[in-house]
């Protein structure tokens, strides 16, 4: 399954596990890797000094390809990139900023840089800072999101028609089936997370993943967005930020509410009452937790038979 993709980051198959906060520890990333797909470590949710470790213990794991994903919000950006240069990391992938400000400098590192974008707006302007690949992220995504609620369906036709570089959807993606259609709108590869989230690999604590299981159409929302936007799971937190709405709350009294360490407590700490708890609307078709060679051997599989069955039709 050759492409710009795989030819990109020297892997087997086009598909790019995300890196999400609380849930993309080394051990995903290494079993992501391992699988024939790219592993991302995800930084966020990370101390630098746990990144470090985080990244030695994966290459010890692996010696196939892997990233490292860097939210570029957080006061310690510096110190995260430095490490990231330390040791040796070749691929990483930029998101919730500016892809001028660091991609310039990380690719006269010789890293591989791919910039996260909801909106053709930005998928032109990483284009520009000159990243090697965009990940054009869908309205269902879980975890943070755009402001302008694109689904996936429309977005990757849009930036395809404007971008010349490497392109990959994201955003509802779950399935064989789902890569192949975002693959014929354009997409040249497919970033998943929430089915990760769900696998024995994933370091999201089993209540979360249990509930991930669980969970329905219609049992997440984005909200936030003030903030920043994010996809979460209906829970007593999620009620509590809906009844702060109803009083046109100030940007202090949302930060308030959601306080430090939220998605920590939910995510990796399993409060399924009080923590943020993150996920995509392609939750409803996840049913079960299982290890990540087998999440992407069906995937692969149905990928390539939904491929033959469209040119039967």
């Amino acid at each position: 399954m050759s492409n710009r993709i795989t030819e990109l980051f020297n892997i087997k198959f086009p598909i790019i596990q995300a890196g999400m906060i609380w849930n993309s520890g080394w051990r995903l990333a290494s079993a992501s890797s391992n699988s024939g797909i790219l592993g991302l470590i995800g930084a966020g949710s990370m101390y630098p000094e746990i990144l470090r470790e985080h990244i030695q213990k994966c290459k010890k794991a692996t010696n196939k390809p892997f990233g490292v994903n860097v939210p570029m919000l957080y006061p310690n950006i510096q110190e995260i990139m430095d490490i990231i240069i330390e040791e040796g990391v070749k691929i990483v992938f930029t998101s919730a900023g500016n892809p001028k400000v660091w991609t310039s400098w990380l690719k006269e590192q010789g890293i591989i840089v791919v910039h996260v974008v909801s909106s053709l707006k930005f998928a032109l302007k990483a284009q520009e800072a000159g990243v090697d690949a965009i990940v054009a992220e869908g309205f269902e995504a879980g975890g943070h999101n755009g402001r302008d609620e694109t689904t996936t369906l429309t977005l990757i036709p849009i930036v395809k028609e404007h971008i010349k570089i490497p392109l990959i959807a994201a955003g509802g993606i779950a399935t064989g089936k789902a890569m192949l259609a975002t693959m014929v709108l354009g997409a040249d590869g497919v970033q998943i997370g929430s089915r990760f989230v769900a696998s024995e690999e994933s370091s999201a604590h089993d209540a979360f993943k249990n509930l991930v299981v669980q969970s329905k159409e219609g049992d997440t929302q984005l909200t936030l967005k003030e903030l920043a936007p994010v996809r979460l799971i209906k829970n007593e937190f999620y009620n509590q930020v809906q009844d702060l709405y109803k009083f046109s709350p100030t940007l202090e009294q949302l930060k308030q509410l959601l306080g430090r360490a939220r998605a920590k407590r939910g995510m990796f700490e399993g409060d399924l009452k009080e923590g943020e708890l993150e996920i995509g609307q392609i939750s409803g078709l996840i049913h079960d937790v299982k290890p990540v060679a087998e999440i992407v051997e069906g995937i692969v599989k149905e990928f390539e038979l939904s491929k033959k069955e469209i040119v039967n039709i």
